[in-house]
């Protein structure tokens, strides 16, 4: 069967429970050896297939017991509950790898169980030039992002990587989560932790942005 083509682009973050500057991306292992945390979206334009997917806002919460490429990783989806019941499948196949797109199927096969996903209330703040962040899920998550702080002078500190073949996202700002807290049936509580902040355009096809 053809696949399906799509397209998500919109805002993205992902906060971990490594210390600030995710060693994943160096493919290093993790500061705690497990590896948990959130990553959500903002989709501005996107479509799947015809159904458009404009404003839709998803997250999903992890955890793995060790760095993620040995496996029996724990997910949970997390669907606003202003999307469509269109949107919501779209989007469940996208998570689920099955719609293409290498990052989600990667993620995909290191995964032993999939809880039942939840049609949530969302809020997202993602400002990516300030690289501030929050996002809230009342009974699941909350986390919040602020640029990490010059030791010596209190200041912004500017961390930018870039990662020509990521297939996450090619260039994204490295900050802290000063809040990242899980409830529910993936529980963390992680402050002063990992974050990256990005702009991203996921296809069928891959990474596009």
């Amino acid at each position: 069967m053809a696949t399906i083509k799509w397209r998500l682009k919109g805002k993205w973050i992902k906060n971990c429970n490594c210390d600030p500057g995710c060693p994943c991306d160096f493919w290093a292992r993790p500061t705690h050896t497990k590896c948990e945390g959130m990553a959500a979206m903002l989709v501005e334009e996107g479509s799947f297939g015809k159904t458009k997917m404009n404003g839709v806002k998803f997250a999903v919460q992890y955890h793995w017991p060790g760095p993620l490429h040995e496996g029996n990783g724990t997910v949970l989806t997390l669907l606003d509950e202003k999307t469509t019941p269109a949107q919501r499948e779209a989007l469940l196949q996208i998570v689920s790898g099955k719609a293409g797109n290498p990052w989600f199927e990667v993620l995909a096969s290191l995964v032993t169980k999939v809880l039942e996903p939840k049609v949530v209330s969302i809020h997202f703040e993602h400002d990516l030039r300030r690289r501030k962040a929050h996002v809230t899920i009342p009974g699941f998550l909350d986390t919040v992002t602020e640029p990490i702080r010059n030791l010596a002078t209190g200041a912004a500190h500017k961390v930018r990587v870039g990662l020509p073949d990521g297939m996450e996202y090619k260039t994204a700002e490295f900050c802290v989560a000063t809040i990242n807290r899980g409830m529910g049936p993936i529980a963390y509580d992680w402050p002063e932790s990992h974050s990256s902040l990005a702009h991203v355009e996921q296809t069928h096809a891959g990474l596009a942005r």
